[in-house]
């Protein structure tokens, strides 16, 4: 038996807020640490947020990568198979780092 539950980052677009929240559901159900994003400006029901500037986008985009850092895994919140720009760097990222990544929806 492990010291502690296992530890899984979602990363994903953050259109995905709804489907993020789902896989943070299901994980934490299961007995799952879960590291996400806790912003989602360009998620629907949250357009009207104030934009963020581009100190605080870069603050939160390393902010991620600390999250990465302290997951066993990754999970790609994908839907259709998307997985954007921001998306793509995480996921070199965390395979540089040698964390498991796996997917929602094939790629």
């Amino acid at each position: 038996m492990p010291d502690r539950p296992e530890i899984v980052c979602i990363c994903g677009s953050t259109r995905f807020a709804a489907e993020m929240g789902a896989a943070n559901h299901e994980l934490t159900l299961a007995g799952v640490i879960v590291l996400a994003p806790g912003v989602f400006s360009r998620a629907p029901g949250h357009e009207a947020d104030a934009p963020l500037t581009d100190e605080q986008k870069a603050a939160l985009g390393a902010l991620h990568l600390s999250k990465i850092d302290l997951a066993d895994r990754v999970l790609i919140v994908n839907p259709g198979g998307y997985v954007g720009e921001s998306t793509s760097k995480e996921i070199a990222y965390a395979e540089a780092a040698g964390k498991p990544v796996s997917y929602t929806d094939p790629v």
